[in-house]
């Protein structure tokens, strides 16, 4: 049987994405996004802070409509990638790279772009209780 790596999560972006091109000139969004979770005997609120990765025509428009605070849907995978700061000293980044991204808080700019948007991106107006 093989293994299956997805993630799905809902939250609000910690910072405006930031936005840069790969070496063969395909267009890359990064941005932190925060999730809430309860620790202990479901009492204590935590957040949690995930770094997600975005390629080509989604990460255009994500560059161009999300700005810190937007409430998002990322669904993707989860890739680890290591960096050695010294010698034994290396450090472990785990992304969230995403293959779909769905606004979910009203935006009237997106509103009326929403028949531009590519099909793997999704505007919709639900209200999310955080």
């Amino acid at each position: 049987m093989g293994s299956l790596n997805k993630v799905v999560l809902i939250g609000r972006l910690g910072r405006d994405p930031d936005e840069r091109k790969t070496a063969g000139g395909k267009c890359v969004s990064s941005f932190s996004l925060a999730t809430e979770t309860y620790r202990g005997a479901n009492t204590e609120k935590v957040t949690e802070w995930h770094r997600v990765v975005v390629f080509g025509k989604i990460a255009e428009q994500c560059n161009r409509f999300l700005h810190k605070g937007r409430l998002v849907c990322v669904e993707g995978q989860l890739k680890t990638r290591t960096w050695e700061k010294s010698p034994g000293d290396t450090k472990y980044f785990t992304d969230v790279v995403a293959s779909r991204v769905t606004f979910l808080d009203p935006n009237s700019q997106l509103e009326n772009q929403q028949d531009n948007e590519p099909e793997a991106l999704h505007h919709e107006e639900k209200a999310i209780p955080f």
